[in-house]
């Protein structure tokens, strides 16, 4: 049967009209009497069967990666704190039972503050937010307290015209120096004096009166350690070239005979070194809070224990560095006292200080004197003579100070030597350093703590130690007059005054400056 029997032969638009509501409306093919508007067509390059491509960009990437992070982070806190509920905060767990006790006390004796909270705020909620935002509030004071108290000018570095006198060593390097006192024809004693790290022949002993030099007859020599100041560096330190730089000195600037050495801090190890390698040319030491190596094997644990328990992290630091990989000294360096700024001595050196080196620092004194001294130092701007400084301190000197103890020294024991005794009357000699040491050591020193003297003490008994209650590592030894008078009286006995000029030594004394201004030693020096 045919699909037009069974739909009785009725056209198509007449059974589309049959499946919908009827209108009463027919189409009948012919045009509408409506005018229509014009519309100006437009192509769209939008093709058929194809969607349009966007391009995200990088930073668009960004922030859906950053979301998605934000969206795992959150889920995982929400795990973390289910786990934390349903583990941890149970009736029966065993953080809620020793909690429970202490809590409920706590919360029972501070329940009278719920009465200050609105009627209508539950203290369970109420109370978490107002200590949250308590303690962010002091949090915020205290930043903006410790930003207020930090604001000050920054002082820049100022490199000054050269201004030392130096001398030409036998090896063609120079090396400035600085005098003060009297005259080396009226000096009854001369003075000569290595400086400490970061600092240069402008120290000497800071503050001391040259009318007091005068009055005891002392000539202070001063100089800058190789690469420092003004001085030219050394192409290979050591401390037995550094007292080898300190004889050529003394013979250039006409010091006849013994002179005394002065080694302050971390400057008493070019002391130290000159009692082992010139000890015939040193009339005696005078040593204020000298350094030793602080891994000095001689020490006992103790007395290493109680050195570095002293030190700041950082210090500690430093001192591995030096000692294991010193280039990379380089960068720190570079970013405290060679950055062409100056900054607070604890900070640069990574110190701390005791009560009386805190006031004294704070002094404009001080200040003057510690500026000028550091601009001095890094007037070369390198970093190699302070690394190499920094060596010195912590690689193996070379001897202990255990070796300047004074003993006998006899012929051995056999026939040959008792032969050899009884030819020449060979006597028993002394060995060792046979003149006077003495030490000054503040007792509230942190950066060479007072163990390091009492090693010193232990290992060599004859030298006299000077303790001071309650000194730090600056406070004697800096702008302190009856200290350098007590000093001077302790070394050098009554003062004398200087000696009366003659006019063979007015003589010599101009030759000498003659050559030394010329750049070479003289003759008579040699």
């Amino acid at each position: 049967m045919e699909m037009s029997e069974v739909t009785g032969s009725r056209p198509w638009r007449e059974e589309h009209a049959s499946l919908v509501e009827d209108t009463g409306t027919r189409y009948t093919g012919e045009e509408i009497g409506l005018s229509t508007p014009s519309f100006e067509v437009q192509r769209s390059d939008f093709t058929a069967g194809q969607l349009p491509v966007l391009e995200e960009s990088f930073k668009d990437q960004v922030k859906g990666f950053a979301n998605a992070w934000g969206e795992i982070i959150v889920e995982l806190g929400k795990g973390c704190r289910d786990v934390v509920q349903q583990s941890l905060l149970t009736e029966d767990s065993y953080v809620t039972q020793k909690i429970r006790g202490p809590c409920e006390k706590v919360s029972g004796s501070l329940r009278f503050m719920n009465d200050y909270l609105p009627e209508d705020r539950d203290p369970v909620n109420a109370w978490p937010v107002i200590f949250l935002v308590f303690l962010l509030t002091l949090t915020a004071l205290g930043v903006f307290t410790k930003q207020e108290g930090k604001v000050s000018l920054v002082k820049k570095v100022y490199i000054h015209p050269t201004s030392a006198i130096r001398i030409q060593l036998p090896d063609g390097r120079y090396m400035a120096y600085q005098e003060l006192g009297v005259p080396a024809d009226r000096a009854r004693f001369s003075l000569i004096a290595p400086h400490s790290f970061l600092s240069s022949r402008l120290a000497g002993i800071p503050g001391v009166k040259v009318s007091l030099l005068e009055e005891f007859g002392v000539r202070l020599v001063t100089y800058d350690l190789p690469g420092f100041g003004e001085s030219d560096p050394h192409p290979n330190r050591s401390l037995n070239s550094s007292a080898l730089d300190m004889l050529y000195l003394a013979n250039a600037v006409a010091v006849n005979g013994k002179f005394w050495v002065l080694g302050y801090s971390s400057g008493a190890m070019h002391a130290w070194a000159s009692l082992k390698y010139i000890p015939t040319r040193i009339a005696g030491a005078a040593m204020f809070t000298p350094m030793v190596n602080p891994y000095e094997s001689g020490m006992t644990k103790e007395e290493m224990s109680k050195t570095w328990e002293k030190w700041t992290q950082r210090r500690k630091l430093m001192y591995y560095l030096a000692r294991r990989f010193p280039k990379l000294l380089s960068y720190f360096y570079r970013r405290t006292f060679l950055s062409g700024r100056h900054g607070p001595i604890d900070k640069w050196l990574s110190l701390t200080l005791g009560k009386r080196d805190k006031d004294l620092v704070e002094e404009l004194k001080f200040e003057e004197f510690w500026h000028r001294d550091v601009e001095e130092s890094v007037r070369q701007g390198s970093t190699k003579p302070f690394i190499e400084e920094a060596m010195l301190e912590v690689s193996r000197w070379g001897f202990s100070p255990a070796d300047l103890r004074v003993q006998k020294k006899c012929p051995r024991k056999g026939f040959l030597p008792w032969l050899n005794f009884m030819h020449s009357q060979e006597e028993c000699e002394l060995t060792g350093f046979l003149g006077p040491i003495h030490i000054w050591q503040g007792m509230d020193d942190h950066v060479v703590p007072p163990t390091m003297t009492d090693y010193v003490g232990r290992v060599l008994p004859n030298v006299a130690v000077h303790r001071l209650p309650d000194e730090g590592h600056f406070s004697y030894f800096f702008f302190c007059n009856d200290c350098h008078r007590r000093i001077l009286s302790t070394l050098l006995g009554n003062p004398q005054g200087p000696l009366e000029i003659t006019q063979q030594s007015l003589y010599e004394c101009n030759a000498v400056k003659a050559a030394a201004s010329s750049g070479f030693p003289s003759s008579s020096a040699e």
